[in-house]
């Protein structure tokens, strides 16, 4: 990862978390780690196989085949259908398991929405 200089202390400790997260998470093509980013409005969710370094599968909020059944709902409702919506098309893929990776940020709120989504499908977490 490229050194960046993050001047805001809340940004840079979960920058530290992720770090040392991903010392001890890795993707396979059997069971590739569910990355979940969130940003101020959206959620972003992608699958990884870290073996070969390619994005299985990935989907956010932003998506235009979601974006029916996002519109009007609060954005932790939406974080539960993104999670839904990428164990649907993991499960597609035959991928039955996942490593995850909530990437610093703590799970509570929306990133956990993201699991919860995931697993209601059938998704093991």
């Amino acid at each position: 990862m490229a050194h960046v200089k993050i001047r805001n202390p809340k940004e840079r400790a979960r920058i530290r978390r992720k770090h040392t997260i991903r010392k001890r998470l890795s993707g396979t093509a059997e069971r590739p780690r569910l990355s979940v980013f969130r940003s101020l409005n959206h959620i972003y969710a992608q699958a990884i196989d870290d073996t070969s370094a390619s994005v299985i599968v990935a989907i956010s909020t932003l998506d235009k085949a979601l974006s029916a059944e996002l519109e009007g709902k609060k954005k932790s409702e939406r974080a539960r259908i993104v999670g839904k919506a990428v164990g649907k098309k993991l499960l597609a893929k035959n991928v039955s398991g996942v490593v995850f990776d909530r990437n610093g940020f703590i799970y509570h709120g929306r990133v956990r929405q993201v699991a919860e989504g995931a697993r209601e499908v059938g998704l093991k977490l």
